[in-house]
């Protein structure tokens, strides 16, 4: 059993996290835990801030939800676990997947460099996005 496997053993149930869990899964934007935070009250009027941000660090110390570091300063979090682009807009904000293939080529460039050993990398594009560049 893994270590992951074991802590999911562990861990209380929660019907706060199996509902952020839901709504994250839900979504294709990348929420911020304030956006997750504003739906899941509907749900859970008593719940907090604090509690929607903890589960989803936890959710993301599992490995069950990717969380990305934006420009804007807030963690975006992302259902999507497997390995691909993100394109962020310089001008809404919008945090969008980009579908093509994460290039490993790029990875073994990289460890090559270093000399160490690289197992994944992460990759942000900037731009304008479509809506951003037609209503310019």
């Amino acid at each position: 059993m893994t270590e992951r496997e074991l802590l999911m053993k562990i861990l209380k149930y929660s019907r706060q996290r199996e509902s952020i869990k839901t709504c994250l899964s839900a979504r294709t934007d990348h929420p911020t835990a304030d956006m997750i935070y504003t739906d899941i009250k509907e749900e859970f009027p008593n719940i907090s801030l604090g509690t929607v941000y903890r589960n989803l660090n936890l959710l993301w110390e599992l490995g069950e939800v990717q969380k990305l570091t934006c420009t804007d300063g807030k963690d975006h979090f992302d259902w999507n676990t497997t390995p691909h682009y993100h394109f962020i807009c310089k001008r809404c904000g919008a945090v969008l997947d980009l579908p093509m293939s994460p290039h490993e080529e790029l990875e073994c460039q990289a460890q090559k460099a270093l000399g160490g050993v690289i197992d994944s990398h992460t990759v942000y594009f900037y731009g304008f996005c479509m809506s951003c560049t037609q209503n310019t």
